[in-house]
């Protein structure tokens, strides 16, 4: 076949929009391409046809991703169309290698050691400004850390631009988190590491200070693909940019409209303002949708506006409006429920339905939006017999319980002959000392993923083993390793539950979304203009992850802040259940108004209890001794220790910050603080009133 025979065989598996995108050169592209339409398909075309044609080296092309997994699937279709060389790696990996191979020239010294340990060293970090170690707030302020470094948010800027950006840390004030995240630093120039978001900061120092590196890597990359180019942060953008070195040939790909990851400090802006940032640019808009129905790709457009435009609708002028290609497919189902128990059962039995038609349990999920939502539905699953997996936002071979199989088979493989042993049974053997049985257990949420975890290991080795009845041990490991390498999650033939934000990027037959109340879609916690944006973008990606069969429910007692009913989003769609409430009797329920504290600094409603108790947002600056708080935890540390209780149980943090703020000077000022009744007066006062009377002295 001749180079132009190629050449015009890859263009014919494409759309007219996705041939423009292949084919357009000798400027920079912008691709705006909605859910659905054939992005993937379009740049990796895009770049086999620039090869066959001899517009791009491969081996001079770099293709960026922001996951493993959308890398290795960037790679596979890339080999099928017999381009070779291509460099399609994360942002993350692509600038540690560049990293770990300029470094020692520029400072004469290796890179430091990339640590994985970031909730440890947190946890460090975190008891030596007095506060807690739980899970949850680690994560959380593992969150913090990762924002403010993809903002390029130095830790003494944090405390002030956190508060302009609304940031909340439950139990932590912005001047708390500040100091945590500068002990945080501190505990990794200790133990010489660096993390994961230091890459990108090592990699923009390296080419900004060491122009003679910079032209190194402009002459090694001269054709650049992004793709999700609307979640790029402030610290990814000017590394892409130092890569790009003023280049033309620079393809970025993205959609305004699945922009919901603001939070981790994304900016959709990057993709929007791409033209006005490279002038001479080309626009070019894929909005041919292969995914899903007409019904339901009218509704993922709807959505977009409807309810209302009281919210800022960032990129809807700068969207594209999805044109649905597949065939005819049954209306979105619309359901109300009593209560998540009900509302849960009903999930189940529609999955089953779909289940009775021939969908397999794979070809299924169900997405929420926070995590509290899940205990009911995997209750009603395991009751229905469903078989279900939980996808968490970690990637598969990066949980604790994957990485510890994986580590344990290869070391049993180094303690014995490769040939010896009988493969699966061996690696049951590995599996079982590490928690796995043959039934699943009854528990939920992380008991549940780590066994799901361990059984798609048992799976991915029993498949070895049908492949090869000769295969041994060392098979497996050489399986399990090349599955890692690749990013190529075992299938586990279950019902899908996930979150709304984790599901993006995949697809189902089948999706059911739950909770879509207008108390957690938007989120509660949502009230700026942006935010609410957000939350509607959310809830157009949710409904485009479904091909044919979509069904929407909420429990009718979801309430928070007075708002009742179906989302907004969706309220008085066809098809949508009526706006009154019904009690869990069903019979109509009286709408009681809930009465809402403004907070006494910022002004703005409190709707957490924490909150409402301080009479101000945890996140708000008050003028209180950080010394006394330190002395208060010291306190409340000793004499949970000695009650051998929780420390939560002698005082919330809630209620500590209330009395570091108010400083009570006896029993009856005490008695003011809520959250401080009359068996806490009886058992605390005396020591409480006395540590504060040893700071005030």
């Amino acid at each position: 076949m001749t180079p132009d025979e190629t050449a015009d065989r890859i263009l014919d598996a494409l759309d007219p929009e996705q041939r423009q995108v292949a084919t357009t050169f000798g400027a920079p592209v912008c691709v705006v391409a909605g859910a659905g339409t054939g992005k993937t398909r379009a740049i990796t075309h895009r770049i086999a046809w620039a090869a066959a044609t001899g517009r791009a080296d491969p081996h001079r092309t770099l293709a960026v991703t922001f996951t493993t997994r959308a890398a290795g699937t960037m790679r596979g279709r890339l080999a099928a169309l017999g381009v070779r060389g291509v460099q399609a790696r994360t942002i993350h990996s692509a600038a540690l290698r560049q990293v770990r191979y300029f470094w020692p020239s520029a400072y004469g010294c290796e890179l430091p050691r990339v640590s994985d340990a970031r909730f440890r060293m947190l946890a460090e970090a975190s008891r030596r400004v007095g506060l807690g170690v739980d899970t949850a707030l680690l994560r959380d302020l593992s969150a913090e850390v990762s924002w403010a470094k993809v903002s390029n948010v130095g830790t003494e800027q944090y405390p002030a631009l956190a508060r302009a950006e609304g940031r909340v840390v439950a139990g932590a004030s912005a001047a708390v988190v500040g100091r945590v995240l500068s002990g945080y630093e501190a505990v990794k120039r200790e133990t010489g590491v660096i993390d994961l978001d230091d890459i990108l900061l090592c990699a923009v120092g390296l080419l900004t200070d060491h122009p003679e590196i910079a032209a190194r890597v402009h002459d090694q990359y001269r054709h650049f693909v992004v793709d999700e180019y609307q979640d790029v942060s402030p610290i990814q953008h000017t590394l892409l940019e130092l890569w790009f070195g003023g280049r033309d040939d620079v393809c970025v790909v993205g959609d305004p409209h699945q922009s919901i990851h603001a939070f981790a400090g994304a900016r959709a802006e990057y993709l929007t303002g791409f033209l006005a940032e490279h002038p001479g640019a080309t626009r070019i808009e894929l909005m041919r949708n292969y995914r899903s129905t007409p019904q339901i790709v009218a509704l993922a457009n709807t959505v977009l506006h409807h309810g209302g435009k009281k919210d800022n609708q960032i990129g809807e002028d700068q969207g594209v409006r999805l044109v649905a290609q597949a065939e005819d497919g049954p209306q979105p189902r619309f359901a109300a429920f009593a209560d998540q128990v009900a509302e849960a059962a009903g999930v189940a039995a529609w999955l089953s339905e779909l289940h009775g038609r021939g969908i397999g349990w794979a070809d299924l999920a169900v997405l929420h939006r926070v995590n509290s939502q899940a205990p009911a539905l995997e209750t009603a699953l395991t009751e229905a017999g469903i078989p279900y997996l939980i996808k968490g936002a970690e990637r598969f071979y990066d949980r604790a319980e994957v990485r510890q199989t994986l580590a344990a088979v290869s070391r049993r493989v180094e303690q014995g002959p490769g040939e010896a042993g009988l493969g699966l049974q061996d690696a049951e053997e590995v599996l079982a000392g590490l928690g796995w049985t043959a039934q699943a257990p009854e528990g939920q949420g992380s008991v549940r993923q780590r066994w799901e975890s361990l059984q798609a290991l048992h799976d991915l080795a029993g498949t070895v083993m049908t492949g090869d009845s000769q295969a041994r041990l060392a098979d497996v490991d050489r399986a399990f390793q090349q599955a890692a390498a690749l990013q190529q999650a075992p299938a586990v033939d279950g019902v899908t539950i996930s979150t709304m934000h984790a599901a993006k990027g995949l697809e189902w037959r089948g999706v059911a979304l739950i909770g879509v109340s207008d108390a957690m879609v938007p989120f509660v916690m949502a009230t700026r203009p942006e935010e609410l944006a957000e939350e509607r973008r959310l809830l157009h990606v949710a409904v485009t992850r479904a091909c044919r069969h979509l069904y929407i429910t909420f429990a009718r007692n979801s309430t928070a802040k007075g708002r009742y009913g179906i989302s907004r989003y969706l309220k008085g769609l066809p098809g949508t259940p009526d706006a009154a409430t019904t009690s869990t009797s069903g019979r109509p329920a009286r709408h009681r108004t809930v009465k809402l504290l403004d907070c006494r600094v910022c002004g703005g409603p409190l709707t957490a209890a924490a909150d409402r108790k301080l009479g101000h947002h945890m996140a708000c600056e008050v003028d209180v001794d950080p010394a006394v708080v330190d002395r208060l935890r010291a306190w409340r540390l000793d004499r949970a220790h000695r009650d051998k209780v929780p420390a939560f149980v002698v005082l919330t943090d809630a209620t500590l910050l209330a009395v570091a703020e108010q400083m009570p000077s006896g029993p009856d000022d005490l008695r003011q603080i809520s959250g401080i009744g009359p068996s806490k007066i009886k058992r605390y006062a005396d020591e409480l009133l006395a540590t504060l009377d040893e700071v005030r002295s």
